[in-house]
């Protein structure tokens, strides 16, 4: 099975006294020892940078720049990058125009045109009610993966 992980994922996974860090960093390491391709694509990383880099005041993380890059090789490290093409954004106009996509659910669209490009079939997410409308592809919770 091919896995997309959502940013919610990567983000609680850095945060080790976050509540659901735990159940993060084990439904990934679970997925990885199944020998599932677990993959994150670049709207991960900018949306993760865009929180992590966010002072903590401001609902961020508070991360310096140095801890940031550390938490983005440590994806990279881990998980297999699905780069950006030019069909992506063919698909995401795609999926906005067919799911009737407005606001900020159109980070949503874009990673599920991108799962379309490239053939994966699920989503590793602690918000699944995000991706209810796309049934083509499964919503995973951490708590599912790891039951």
């Amino acid at each position: 099975m091919r896995v997309l992980v959502d940013t919610n994922i990567l983000l609680r996974s850095a945060q080790p006294n976050h509540p659901l860090c735990s159940q993060a960093t084990r439904a990934v390491s679970k997925l990885i020892r199944q020998e599932h391709t677990v993959l994150f694509c670049s709207q991960n990383i900018a949306e993760f940078w865009n929180v992590a880099t966010r002072p903590a005041d401001l609902n961020g993380l508070g991360f310096s720049h140095e801890e940031a890059l550390q938490e983005v090789s440590n994806i990279e490290r881990l998980l297999t990058l699905l780069p950006d093409i030019p069909a992506i954004y063919t698909a995401w106009k795609e999926v906005v125009r067919e799911h009737k996509v407005q606001g900020v659910k159109v980070y949503d669209a874009r990673l599920v045109a991108t799962m379309s490009i490239y053939a994966v079939e699920s989503i590793l997410t602690f918000n699944t009610s995000d991706f209810k409308r796309y049934i083509k592809f499964t919503a995973l919770h951490p708590s599912s993966v790891l039951a």
